[in-house]
């Protein structure tokens, strides 16, 4: 099977019953083919609960609509969906500060990152970045926003502080996605059309190294530890772990067709992807790099997008199903549903 970069057009027609179309160089999310022409799949479809209470989840989850240029807030506590922030042009990568008080939207059909005050909830500005802003990231200490411009081959670099673009940095072609080592002294970028992720020392913001990373890879995640980073390989099937020291592959795991998206757990001995085809989420044991566990997310069609990892929960956007999937780490059991906005794309989790 051939994959099709989803366009804002795709989901449109998709939940029209039509057809997809393709248009080179545009569009931020990967579907296959068959998936696409499947009848959209709604949120009761998955028999799966609809609220649940995680004790150790706390904060708050901010979910990004690509279609409605929206943005849910959900109390995590609860599951249940708060607010609803109108956002700019097909929002998609979403990151939190530490403190908890701004989340940084990447608009990928406005080029731009909008700034919201989460105790508001109300944008407080935007800052102009490259073309196609998709995946985002920040720095260990909050004061350095990456974000990965997929129209302009380029990572901007956003100074917290002062909402002003200080850097950018070229990379490969298309990146994706964008991962911050917790040293905060490395950033992996994904990039999708080049087959490759570009290591940036962010202290001399250039790009020092290019990792292999199979033929189309658009997530990364970079262990808690620093020595290695699991790449999503959507044309591959499979997520392969890279070691960032001798920058060759030490294992690929064959996950399902259609791998978007990794998130490690907070131990960094899960590794959790979403896997288009199917509708699941893979758990790769990092430390056997073997699948140890499937989770449904739905049936073929709910096109589980991407995914955020916390010590008391995994939350997933279900694109197809305009859901947000909840997952207890500890049973790898589905506890709870929340319909958000319409073809929900990035998920990042607040203190």
């Amino acid at each position: 099977m051939r994959f099709l970069r989803r366009t804002r057009a795709d989901t449109a027609d998709r939940q029209r019953g039509k057809a997809p179309r393709t248009v080179p160089g545009a569009g931020v999310g990967l579907l296959l083919a068959s998936a696409l022409s499947a009848a959209p799949v709604s949120p009761a479809s998955a028999s799966m609960p609809s609220a649940a209470v995680l004790p150790s989840a706390g904060g708050h989850v901010y979910v990004t609509n690509q279609l409605d240029d929206t943005l849910s807030v959900i109390d995590a506590r609860t599951n249940k969906v708060t607010e609803t922030v109108p956002a700019g042009s097909a929002p998609e990568g979403v990151a939190v500060a530490r403190d908890g008080r701004h989340a940084y939207i990447a608009d990928n059909g406005s080029a731009e990152v909008s700034v919201l005050d989460t105790r508001t909830n109300k944008i407080v500005t935007t800052v102009p970045v490259g073309k196609n802003p998709s995946g985002v990231d920040l720095s260990p200490d909050g004061r350095f926003l990456y974000v990965a411009n997929g129209g302009s081959n380029s990572v901007s670099v956003l100074d917290t502080r002062t909402n002003r673009v200080t850097a950018s940095i070229p990379v490969g072609v298309s990146p994706v996605s964008v991962d911050v080592s917790r040293d905060g002294a490395a950033a992996y970028v994904a990039n999708a059309g080049s087959g490759s992720v570009s290591v940036i020392d962010t202290r001399t913001r250039r790009s020092v190294r290019v990792l292999p990373a199979g033929r189309s890879p658009v997530g990364v995640a970079v262990t808690p530890d620093g020595r290695s980073v699991y790449v999503a390989d959507e044309t591959a099937a499979s997520v392969s772990a890279v070691g960032t020291r001798t920058g060759t592959v030490t294992a690929t795991v064959p996950v399902g067709e259609g791998p978007f998206d990794v998130a490690l757990g907070p131990d960094g001995r899960s590794a959790y992807v979403t896997v288009l085809g199917p509708g699941n989420v893979s758990v790769v044991d990092t430390r056997g790099n073997r699948v140890s566990a499937t989770v449904s997310v739905g049936p073929p069609g709910t096109d589980p997008f991407n995914v955020a990892a916390t010590s008391g929960a995994v939350y997933v956007t279900a694109q197809g199903a305009d859901i947000l999937t909840v997952i207890d780490p500890k049973t790898l059991k589905v506890v709870a549903t929340v319909t958000v906005g319409n073809s929900p794309y990035g998920v990042a989790v607040s203190p």
